[in-house]
């Protein structure tokens, strides 16, 4: 019965979706009303309310929804839908900024004369009004408006014209900052941590380990990165449709001629040219710019580009002859300008500088800054808010544009909570991991649905209801072990078809409003043709190619300050392969640096630690060598692993149909244990035989394991814990090299603050005999604190914290005791720090400085430039896990 009321879960969705009922309302009706007949029927017909459920019963579904949206979007630390008001915002009020027009009568004028140019003229606007506006509706209706027309005037073909127009006016769905992105990205989020308790359970089931390698977890996403991660793509849709125009034009010039400008290309042209597009290419750099840099944040982007819509709404909406129409502007952009100059010379931590005392310079011109900011805001805004209502207009388009889509994000957990209710998700887990081909075939699988979809539902509906029930299990898949950022981004471009595939394509629509009667709407529909064509040809080179995606969040993270450091467990082999390709340049240089490094006479140290420094070496020596033995350990397990692979599918298939059938035993014992009854003893036998017969079945499946399967996989296996400790050898030694050297050279490096605190210490004893007990305990604490500061002391402030104990205990005897010991102490350490230091620093700096790039790179406190840039590139390919599970 679960599947007959799942079935009516999608047919009422459907019907009320069909029938033109708002989305807003379908998804949470179609939940309420499918979980309030299974709670009804399983109530009359099974005695149980819960009977017709797959887990649980209707409280619990018909609360889910709520509690899931809820535990998700209140919590302080998921703040990723903040942004989506403020990007409203801006798009909406660049939107009646009429930037839209400007850009597509100035950029006309300067792409006309190429073959194709209104076309490419189009495609040009487009991408830049998506990375402004975003809003596909205003994008589509204004290039119909002013540039169709013009096409049309000059001979353009009808399809090829309006399928530019449709297709442009889309590009607000892909190229960020985009709403739709935002969306997916807190969707993956929560996909995110559903594939990772997956990936554990499957880590567990095949190897038995409780405890899964973190290398080896699902990498979540944010806003920020689906933004860095959809950028490149959005450049390479952007470049696609300008190339086939251009192709176009060339092969058919009567179809897409050339339009010359018929004026002049004189200042005042070029002036014009400066005015429509460099404050929307501005505004795109201060609020894509920021988030690339690690700057702002999605959240606080989006607060910089609603300040920067409302600035240029300020001085677009006035007339041309209104006194110091752009003086607010300027106001603001020396504002800014104020504020990176202070940024880049001054310390504008406020707290800090307070506390420390230092120039107060910076905060002083941050502070002018701010208020000039704030001047040039009011004032724009009083602009907009007096020329014909604006403000109040925009506000309320805001207002409505957001509480849309947080309702229709309600009504989703709803729907998702009844879909999963009646066994939906495990349904489609199911079909999916039967599917032949692994990953792959599952994925294009779910890209077809989701393209076939897009013909009948819009963009929200599918990331709000398709996507938290497909991403967790492909993400959780460890064959292609993609990332969340790259599935997605593929989503992203995958739905941005809904809008141009009839019959519900919502820019067909548009178009087909604002285009001339003499405009087919067959005409329109064979335009798209080739876009949804020439978007589906940008879908595949983005799969086929996942750096396009993953490289440029990769990079931000990497070298921005909060980079993970050199030690993380994610970039080790990635690390080890920079080690590698770098030891076949510089092998011969790390060795006569370790040379170099043996020739230095570490007889003025200590004992143990001579001993510690001259096991660097050999460590340093071993970690080269090592290196070797990890790169042919690999290609031993590269050559295997074809032959290995398919019969490890075959041997994982066989045991999950294992697991599945005895779990379900299982649970029909489970519930024939409660069967005590007398009236319930034939349902229990019924269980007890069903439970018998799949425990057979069970054992006849697990009896078709190949017989050289047990081999195969100690063989397999022996190899890749060869290369496993090849790998933890090389860290051990890598480590070991580095440790004790750097170690030794901050302890030399405090050598000053040493000999400052000797006479301090040799004066303690007349404190000790002489002072009271309270002032001798607190002058021990001060020098214990002041000798725990200084590398290599803490025998000394362990003397001497005894020596305090002592006072405080009235034991002036023993604290003059443990006073001694640390002189002994102070003195002992006294008569090798400075001969070390003039013997042994400079030599022990140049070795560092020679491997840190190299063996040494673990120990580093950060990556390096070089460093992070291979690593942005070698992660941003996805590695195949499957062979570990």
């Amino acid at each position: 019965m679960e599947l007959f009321f799942l079935a009516l879960l999608i047919l009422i969705m459907a019907a009320a979706l069909g029938s033109g009922f708002p989305v807003a309302f379908a998804l949470p009706g179609a939940a309420i009303i499918t979980i309030t007949l299974a709670a009804v029927s399983g109530h009359y017909f099974a005695g149980n309310t819960d009977a017709f459920f797959h887990s649980g019963g209707p409280q619990q579904w018909l609360t889910a929804g709520v509690t899931n949206l809820r535990g998700v979007y209140w919590e302080v630390e998921r703040d990723t839908l903040i942004a989506i008001p403020l990007f409203i915002f801006m798009g909406i009020m660049l939107q009646r900024s009429k930037i839209a027009e400007d850009l597509l009568v100035t950029m006309a004028q300067l792409f006309g004369p190429v073959p194709g140019g209104l076309g490419i003229s189009v495609v040009f606007v487009g991408a830049l009004l998506a990375a402004t506006t975003g809003i596909v509706g205003a994008t589509v209706v204004a290039m119909g408006l002013i540039s169709l027309p013009a096409m049309l005037r000059n001979n353009y073909s009808q399809p090829l014209a309006t399928g530019t127009i449709a297709a442009s006016g889309t590009l607000g769905q892909i190229i960020p900052p985009s709403i739709v992105l935002i969306i997916l990205a807190d969707q993956l989020a929560s996909a995110t941590d559903q594939a990772s308790t997956m990936r554990k359970a499957l880590h567990k089931e095949a190897t038995g380990e409780l405890s899964m390698p973190s290398v080896f977890d699902v990498t979540s996403t944010s806003a920020g990165e689906m933004f860095l991660g959809a950028f490149v793509p959005g450049i390479v849709l952007v470049l696609i449709y300008m190339a086939f125009i251009l192709i176009f034009a060339i092969l058919r010039p009567k179809l897409a001629p050339a339009v010359p400008y018929t004026g002049h290309r004189d200042a005042a042209f070029w002036g014009q040219v400066f005015l429509t597009l460099v404050p929307p290419l501005a505004l795109i750099f201060l609020v894509l710019g920021s988030i690339i840099a690690g700057i702002a944040t999605v959240n606080q982007a989006g607060a910089i580009g609603a300040a920067g819509a409302l600035i240029m709404a300020g001085y677009r909406l006035p007339d041309k002859d209104t006194p110091g129409l752009f003086i607010p502007a300027l106001i603001g952009a020396v504002a800014l300008g104020l504020i990176a100059f202070a940024l880049s010379t001054y310390n504008m931590n406020v707290k800090a500088v307070l506390s420390m005392g230092t120039d107060m310079t910076g905060i002083w011109i941050g502070a002018l800054a701010t208020v000039l900011l704030l001047i040039s805001l009011i004032w724009s805004g009083a602009r907009v808010l007096k020329i014909e209502n604006t403000m109040h207009e925009v506000m309320i388009e805001t207002a409505k544009t957001t509480s849309l889509v947080f309702i229709i994000l309600l009504g989703a957990a709803m729907l998702t909570a009844a879909f999963r209710a009646f066994g939906g998700e495990e349904l489609v887990r199911e079909f999916l991991n039967s599917l032949p081909g692994g990953f792959w075939s599952q994925f294009v699988i779910v890209m077809a649905v989701i393209f076939i979809l897009g013909f009948f539902l819009d963009f929200i509906e599918i990331a709000v209801v398709v996507v938290p029930i497909v991403a967790p299990i492909l993400l959780a898949d460890p064959q292609a072990n993609i990332t969340a950022v790259w599935l997605g981004v593929m989503i992203g471009l995958n739905i941005q078809t809904s809008f141009l595939t009839p019959p519900f394509g919502f820019a067909l629509f548009y178009l087909r409003g604002v285009a001339p009667p003499e405009v087919k709407t067959t005409s329109i529909y064979k335009g798209v043709i080739a876009f949804i064509v020439l978007q589906l040809a940008a879908l595949g080179i983005v799969g086929y190619m996942p750096s396009l995606v993953n490289y440029l969040p990769n990079r931000v993270s990497l070298l921005s300050e909060t980079a993970p450091p050199p030690r993380n467990p994610k970039l080790q082999l990635c690390l080890e392969d920079y080690v590698w390709d770098k030891l076949q340049q510089q092998e011969d240089a790390l060795r006569g640096a370790i040379s170099q490094a043996r020739g230095l006479n570490v007889d003025v140290l200590p004992r143990r630690m001579a001993g510690d420094i001259t096991e660097a070496f050999d460590d340093a020596e071993t970690a080269i060598d090592t290196m070797s033995e990890i790169i042919a350990a690999e290609a031993a397990v590269d050559a295997a692993a074809p032959d290995f692979r398919p019969l490890l599918t075959e041997v994982r298939g066989i045991q999950k149909q294992v697991r599945d059938r005895r779990t379900h035993a299982d649970d029909l014992l489970q519930r024939a244990r409660y069967m005590n009854n007398e009236s319930q003893a034939e349902r229990r036998a019924e269980l007890e035989a069903e439970a018998a017969e799949l425990q057979a079945e069970a054992d006849a499946i697990e009896a078709t394991i190949p017989d050289e399967w047990a081999d195969a996989y100690a063989t397999f296996n022996a190899l890749v814990q060869a290369e496993q400790r090849a790998r933890n050898t090389y860290r051990r030694a890598a480590d070991g090299s580095v440790e004790p050297v750097m170690e030794l050279m901050s302890v030399l490096g405090s050598n000053a603050a040493f000999a400052e605190l000797e006479d301090r210490l040799r004066g303690m004893e007349e404190i000790i005999l002489n002072a009271t007990p309270e002032e001798a305990e607190a002058a021990l604490d001060g020098l214990g604190s002041a000798f725990n500061d200084v590398q290599g002391a803490s025998g000394i402030a362990s003397a001497l914290s005894s020596a305090r104990r002592d006072i405080s205990r009235g034991r002036t005897d023993d604290a003059l005791e443990e006073w001694r010991e640390a002189i002994e102490e102070y003195d002992e350490q006294a008569s090798w720090r400075g001969p070390a230091a003039d013997a042994l620093a400079p030599g022990l700096a140049s070795y560092l400085d020679t491997i840190s790039d190299t063996i040494g790179a673990r120990q580093q406190p950060e990556l390096s430039r070089d460093q992070a840039l291979y690593l942005a590139s070698c992660n941003s390919h996805h590695r195949d896990l499957s062979l570990n599970f």
